[in-house]
């Protein structure tokens, strides 16, 4: 799903506020969270792991948060595709 689409929030019917996840993949646990940590600075957030990958190079993380606008979502999303210790981002 692409999370920059303008109409997501009418296509799913978000009224924002609301809680957002976004799904990483990052071979560099520590470096992620400490990236995690200086993006969101005193944001409240949950990073919770989710799984590791078959071969146990990649771990997957759950990233939960509160949105406040369309905007905060993009802003968010493109802050952590520019990060280099996330590969992935769902």
């Amino acid at each position: 799903m692409d999370t920059s689409n303008e109409k997501l929030d009418k296509e799913l019917g978000l009224n924002y506020p609301c809680n957002w996840e976004y799904k990483l993949i990052t071979d560099k646990k520590d470096d992620l969270t400490n990236s995690i940590k200086e993006l969101l600075g005193k944001r409240n957030y949950n990073l919770i792991f989710s799984k590791k990958s078959k071969n146990g190079k990649y771990d997957s993380y759950i990233l939960s948060l509160v949105v406040h606008s369309d905007e905060d979502r993009k802003s968010i999303y493109e802050s952590l595709k520019k990060d280099k210790n996330i590969k992935i981002i769902i």
